[in-house]
């Protein structure tokens, strides 16, 4: 299978300028930062799950029609510790670092306390960080890559677990997470942000508390999707397991969806729907008394074992996501959903800029054509019809497709997608850059090797040195 080389260790990090086919629109200047998994072995051990490799950054740079790129790992404690000792000294995901019965105990490695942020990007408009699950944020030069620091938040707010999917708030533009903290009765803490200040909005507690990699704002709300792959927190201090693998799927649970007032944080609404699982919320808004939540949405959590590095480097199927709407009822008429299109759709995206938490009409995302094979197409959504477009050539893995708005831009499709692309035959990989309205090749740029496959990135349109 040609996707094996997104799944191999990156050991060069390399600053070019790229040779471009084609021709980029004049006005696409700044910066994409992409961040992902580059490094999956220590000399000491190796990580057994596509989400745990040490994070590495890679910068392309637009100007006058040109394109540079640099690589870079992230140089968190966890990435020093396998490059200067050989060994991975953190809990991931789903690999714990090889300790004691009296170290384990005393140091609860399932609690993940690393700095591998090796999820996303964000940007509070001075200082660039990178992100995971864990409430350690990684500041970072967005030219240089340098690795600057760990965060340091201004105030009191602690807990284990957060996402790497913080929302702006499309009225007042204040960063919008939370952060769950695993207790007797764990409780998700909902949070503004302005610089490094967190300020509480509201409190969920949790008896069995589920594992939610992103979320959901509207203009007025804030959306928590509650999937019943879910954990008893004693066993992640009792248990020998790394971090997921202490979750159990109980889909008699149902999914419970959350709507939170985005003002006071008082519950507006506490539904509940049949089991799902997904990763990733396309978009929301809201509509005449009701909450339209979108979501790639899986069946079940089978997906997340599929991930494990032995299967994803072999021939499995890969479970696949469909977009899916589900409108939660403010007046207590429970949940509706629909199928948004018969293409699966994974790692969306939408015109963030001017439609996060509003009503838009598409979404960009990969997809999968062909069964036994990895994420291989790019596709559009019309959520409004249900048509669907599609990039796709044979033997080539497209990634996350982040969408450029053009200056001015009048219609919602009007910009341009860029897409990291391997091409598994020749073992390396290119910049795509398609028409977001058309959905055909404006020019792409390839880099003198493989990408790992990573998983999401930023553009800016501040300028770089």
């Amino acid at each position: 299978m040609g996707a094996r080389f997104g799944f191999e260790t990156l050991d060069r990090e390399v600053d070019v300028d790229l040779e471009v086919r084609g021709e980029l629109p004049p006005w696409l200047a700044g910066t994409l930062v992409r961040n992902g998994p580059a490094k999956f072995e220590t000399d000491q051990g190796s990580f057994r799950h596509w989400f745990d490799g040490l994070a590495m950054l890679h910068r392309f740079g637009f100007a006058e029609g040109a394109v540079t790129y640099r690589n870079r790992y992230l140089e968190s404690t966890s990435f020093q510790a396998a490059r200067d000792d050989g060994r991975i000294a953190f809990g991931e995901f789903a690999t714990d670092p090889c300790r004691s019965i009296f170290s384990r105990f005393f140091t609860h490695p399932r609690l993940r306390r690393t700095s591998n942020a090796n999820v996303n990007v964000t940007s509070d408009g001075d200082r660039d960080f990178a992100l995971t699950e864990t409430p350690m944020a990684v500041e970072f030069d967005r030219d240089t890559l340098a690795t600057v620091g760990i965060a340091d938040y201004d105030d009191a707010l602690d807990g284990h677990v957060t996402t790497a999917h913080p929302h702006r708030a499309p009225l007042t533009g204040d960063l919008v997470n939370y952060v769950l903290k695993f207790g007797r009765r764990s409780v998700y803490q909902l949070y503004r942000q302005r610089g490094l200040s967190r300020e509480p909005l509201a409190c969920l507690p949790a008896d069995r508390p589920g594992y939610l990699h992103s979320f959901a704002v509207t203009e007025r709300h804030v959306v928590l999707a509650v999937f019943p792959l879910v954990v008893n927190p004693l066993s992640l201090l009792l248990r020998a397991k790394p971090f997921i693998e202490n979750y159990r799927w109980r889909p008699e649970l149902g999914t419970r969806f959350v709507v939170f007032d985005q003002q006071d944080g008082s519950v507006v609404a506490d539904e509940r729907t049949d089991a799902f699982f997904a990763f990733h919320h396309i978009n929301a808004y809201d509509d005449d008394g009701r909450v339209v939540v979108d979501i790639s949405a899986y069946p079940d959590s089978t997906v997340v074992d599929a991930l494990y590095l032995d299967k994803v480097r072999g021939a499995a199927d890969l479970p696949l996501a469909f977009p899916t709407r589900y409108e939660v009822d403010l007046a207590g008429g429970g949940i509706r959903s629909r199928r948004l299109a018969e293409d699966s759709l994974e790692l969306p995206r939408i015109a963030y800029g001017s439609h996060n938490g509003r009503e838009y009409r598409y979404a960009y995302g990969v997809g999968a054509n062909g069964a036994g094979d990895f994420l291989n197409q790019l596709v559009k959504v019309d959520v409004r019809s249900g048509h669907v477009t599609r990039w796709h050539e044979p033997g080539r893995y497209p990634g996350e497709p982040v969408f450029v708005p053009a200056p001015g831009a009048r219609a919602e499709d009007d910009g341009v997608l860029l897409s990291v692309v391997l091409d598994g035959e020749a073992g390396r990989s290119g910049l795509l850059v398609l028409d977001a309205a058309t959905f055909t090749e404006i020019a792409r740029a390839d880099v003198p090797h493989a990408i790992p496959f990573g998983f999401h990135g930023q553009f800016t349109s501040r300028r770089f040195t």
